[in-house]
C-alpha cells in the first residue's frame, strides 16, 4: 500500500472517500469486528468533528482511550495542589488544569475564593513568576504527556530561581497502552498511536505490542485522511497476519524520535509507577523528579484527605478505558456540561465526553 498525496489532501473530502473505500475493501460487512484503540484526544477532535467514524463500515469502530491529559491527572494531586495555593504559595498551571475538579474543588474554585492560582502557557511564564516575586514559592502543577514532559525537562535544566518548584503529574503513554492489553472485556485488534507522543520518542516504544500481543499498531497524524489512512494500515496488517509498528505520520515523526528531547526527559525525571485517575496504578506510567530541590513534594509539607478520583454516577473511568462511550453516561449533557462539568471528561477540549458534546451530533466529512 503506497500512500503519497499532497498535504493539502489530507483534508480533501474525496481523498477521505476513496480511502473510506479502501478500508471497506479491506474489512466487507461480515460478522468479524475490528476495533482500534486511540489514546490520544487530539485523534478523538478530528474523527469526532470530521465525522470519520460515519465513513467506516458497521464493523470497524475506533474506541477512544485514555488520551486526554488533564483527565487522567488524580484527584489527589489536585487536592495537593489546592492545598499549597492555600498556604501563600503561587500556584501556576495550564488554563484546563484549572477547572478540572478534585475531590471537592477544582483550582478556579479556590482562585474565586482569593487563592494566587495563575494561568500560564508553559514553564518558562512560570519560572518568570518566580523571578518577579523572589519573595514567594511559586509551584508549576506540570502535567501533561511525554510531549509536555520535554518542555518542562527543558526548563528545569535552566536553572530556574530557588523559590521555584514543580508539583508533577507528567503520564507516560506507552505504559498505558500496555496496561490496557490487560483490562478484561476490551477487545483491542489494533492501535492508532499518538502524533504529538511520537514526534518526541519514535516508534519503537511501541514494538512491545507487536513482540508481546502481535497486534498492528500506527503512528497517525492530525487531519481526517491520516486517520482513515491509519486505519486502512492497521486493517491490511491483520489481513496479511503481519504486525508491525507503521509510521503514517512521516512529516511530523522520525523513526527514532527527537533525541535531544529524550535526553532532557531522562536527565530530569525517573520513570515510576503512578496513578492515573480512574485507571488506578500503571507500571512505569510517569515521572517523577531526579531534582529534588525542584520537587514540591520535598519542599512542601503537603497533607490532603483520602481522594475521591469518580464520583457517584460518572463513568469517566469507563469512558477513558474504553469500555462505554459519553452517550451512555445518564449525566452527560444534563447534570454534566463543559460550562459545569462534573466529571473529568468533560472539561478540557481533548476530552472525550468534552468532544462528544460538542461535535457528537456532527455525521459527516
Amino acid at each position: 500500500m503506497v500512500v503519497n498525496i499532497s498535504f493539502q489532501s489530507f483534508q480533501d473530502p474525496e481523498v477521505a472517500k476513496k480511502w473510506a473505500g479502501v478500508i471497506k475493501k479491506l474489512a466487507p460487512d461480515s460478522e468479524v469486528t475490528y476495533k482500534f484503540t486511540h489514546v490520544c484526544g487530539t485523534h478523538e477532535q478530528v474523527i469526532s468533528r470530521y465525522g470519520v467514524r460515519s465513513l467506516l463500515p458497521s464493523n470497524v469502530e475506533i474506541i477512544a482511550g485514555p488520551g486526554c491529559p488533564v483527565c487522567v491527572v488524580p484527584a489527589r494531586d489536585i487536592d495537593e495542589a489546592i492545598a499549597l495555593a492555600q498556604e501563600d504559595v503561587i500556584m501556576t498551571t495550564f488554563g484546563d488544569m484549572s477547572r478540572v475538579p478534585g475531590t471537592e474543588k477544582s483550582l478556579l474554585d479556590i482562585k474565586t475564593e482569593g487563592a494566587d492560582v495563575r494561568i500560564v502557557y508553559g514553564p518558562n511564564d512560570a519560572t518568570k513568576i518566580a523571578r518577579e516575586n523572589p519573595d514567594r514559592n511559586v509551584v508549576f502543577f506540570a502535567i501533561g504527556f511525554e510531549t509536555t514532559a520535554a518542555i518542562v525537562a527543558e526548563e528545569l535544566l535552566t536553572n530556574p530561581p530557588e523559590n521555584f518548584s514543580m508539583l508533577c503529574s507528567h503520564r507516560t503513554i506507552p505504559a498505558v497502552m500496555n496496561l490496557l492489553m490487560g483490562v478484561g472485556e476490551l477487545q483491542i485488534d489494533g492501535f492508532i498511536c499518538p502524533g504529538h507522543v511520537s514526534t518526541i520518542i519514535g516508534m519503537h516504544p511501541y514494538k512491545f505490542l507487536t513482540d508481546a500481543y502481535r497486534l498492528p499498531a500506527v503512528i497517525a497524524g492530525f487531519e481526517p485522511v491520516d486517520i482513515l489512512i491509519s486505519i486502512a494500515y492497521l486493517l491490511k496488517q491483520i489481513k496479511e497476519k503481519k504486525p508491525q509498528v507503521i509510521n503514517e505520520y512521516k512529516r511530523g515523526v522520525a523513526p527514532e524520535g527527537n533525541l535531544i528531547a529524550q535526553r532532557k526527559i531522562d536527565e530530569v525525571f525517573n520513570l515510576a509507577t503512578v496513578h492515573w485517575r480512574g485507571i488506578g496504578r500503571v507500571p512505569e506510567g510517569g515521572y517523577t523528579l531526579k531534582i529534588e530541590k525542584y520537587d514540591a513534594r520535598k519542599k512542601f509539607s503537603i497533607q490532603v484527605k483520602k481522594p475521591q478520583d469518580i464520583k457517584p454516577g460518572c463513568i469517566c473511568h469507563l469512558i477513558m478505558l474504553g469500555k462505554m462511550t459519553p452517550n451512555q453516561c445518564q449525566l452527560f449533557g444534563t447534570d454534566c456540561q463543559p460550562s459545569h462539568p462534573y466529571g473529568p471528561c468533560m472539561v478540557s477540549r481533548e476530552g472525550t465526553c468534552n468532544i462528544w458534546h460538542k461535535y457528537g451530533s456532527l455525521n459527516f466529512i
